[in-house]
């Protein structure tokens, strides 16, 4: 990922539209569309099912965007019965008790990587040290690629993947070395070719991760296109991951820059708990929040004609800072509990799979880090900072601390 000098704003700091009634717009491509921001007009459009999304996949971005967003393979670019019965056969495989099973090695796995953090001593940074080990030790364990058999998953290779399936097309100035050169073609090719082999290998020996909970729910359901699975399988390993140290790195620059006095409060669970929530409400993971819906027949939103066949552009950020829903903002009172469920996971069917992977990780890591290390400061005004760019998520290239 390409790394730019220090010009854009932190995420929390980000503009975004205010919050008004529908209006036209263009979007990127040049596609006519209503502008939705706020938060109960944004919070129908995604779970009424008179807007779609299925013929949408290269609609609003030039050159098609984000794979994760563009691939008609990806069930966020599916609709109706084929949807609903991907999306039934994942949430098989996202038990409650299959959830509550992860969540004690989670926590070891975060508290190991603190543990390795406070022995290595100051400076540090937390890029390298916390908010990329993080995850990808979870994303490896989760879906079972931790050994040293075929099916073993090294972090460079993830990364290169996950470059490829989030990119939004802006131009590389620089580059992650430690990435290598990308070409995107070949590694969606990779990526599609490595969860090909994975899943046959766990449909002859299943194991207790979730790739082969995935493939034993598909299998039972049928139905199941061989090509939506390994997009799934995919998806999940590479966004998933790269989720989780976006979403990490991005609170704790707010948190390290401009709430140091509340940092050692959230060695308590319950602070961290409502923080946790606050924080993935408030501060987005990209740039750019909207997403797109097609209406199928004419409708009334927010007290607006929409005549069939419109495109909505969503904005997920302005209604999350709908000043008549949440008036009290990010920078009230870091444990305010929100005043209405937070639209960062999406809602209604398309609502995110790893909301709760998520909460959990940013929870465990807020908390145990502030435990340990309760002088945790940064070593680098928030304005210096550099971002990690190119693909749909942006989080610090580096976050040098000290304590």
């Amino acid at each position: 990922m390409s790394t730019a000098a220090p010009a854009l704003p932190p995420l929390h700091r980000l503009p975004v539209t205010p919050a008004q009634p529908p209006h036209p717009t263009t979007l990127p491509d040049g596609t006519p569309a209503w502008l939705v921001t706020r938060y109960h007009d944004v919070r129908q459009t995604l779970t009424d099912p008179r807007f779609t999304r299925g013929d949408l996949a290269t609609v609003g971005t030039p050159g098609g965007g984000a794979d994760v967003s563009s691939n008609p393979a990806s069930m966020f670019n599916q609709d109706g019965p084929e949807h609903r019965r991907l999306r039934s056969t994942v949430q098989r495989a996202f038990t409650a008790r299959a959830i509550a099973g992860w969540q004690p090695w989670v926590a070891e796995g975060v508290q190991q990587a603190v543990d390795a953090l406070a022995a290595g001593g100051t400076p540090a940074d937390l890029v390298t040290a916390f908010t990329r080990p993080v995850p990808f030790a979870v994303t490896s364990r989760l879906m079972g690629l931790d050994g040293d058999g075929p099916d073993h998953l090294d972090e460079q290779r993830l990364r290169r993947w996950t470059r490829a399936i989030l990119a939004d097309g802006t131009p590389a100035d620089g580059g992650d070395a430690a990435d290598g050169a990308l070409d995107p073609a070949e590694a969606l090719a990779e990526c599609a070719a490595y969860t090909g082999e994975l899943i046959a290998r766990r449909r002859h020996h299943p194991g207790e991760d979730l790739v082969s909970r995935l493939v034993q729910a598909a299998d039972q359901d049928g139905g199941v296109p061989e090509e939506s699975l390994v997009y799934l399988v995919c998806g999940l390993t590479a966004s998933g991951n790269e989720s989780v140290t976006g979403a990490l790195g991005n609170a704790l620059v707010y948190l390290l820059g401009e709430r140091p006095e509340d940092w050692p409060r959230l060695a308590d669970p319950d602070t961290t708990e409502r923080v946790t929530e606050r924080l993935l409400h408030f501060i987005p993971l990209g740039d750019d929040e909207a997403t797109t819906r097609r209406v199928t027949e004419p409708v009334d939103l927010g007290g607006v004609h929409i005549p069939a066949g419109a495109v909505l552009a969503v904005s997920l950020g302005s209604a999350n800072r709908d000043a008549a829903v949440f008036p009290d903002g990010l920078d009230a009172g870091l444990d305010h509990p929100l005043p209405a469920p937070t639209l960062a996971f999406s809602a209604g069917p398309h609502y995110c799979l790893g909301a709760w992977r998520m909460r959990l990780e940013m929870r465990e890591s807020l908390r145990r880090l502030a435990t340990a290390l309760p002088g945790l400061r940064l070593a680098t005004p928030v304005d210096r900072l550099t971002w990690q760019l190119g693909t749909t998520t942006r989080s610090p290239a580096q976050l040098p601390v000290t304590w």
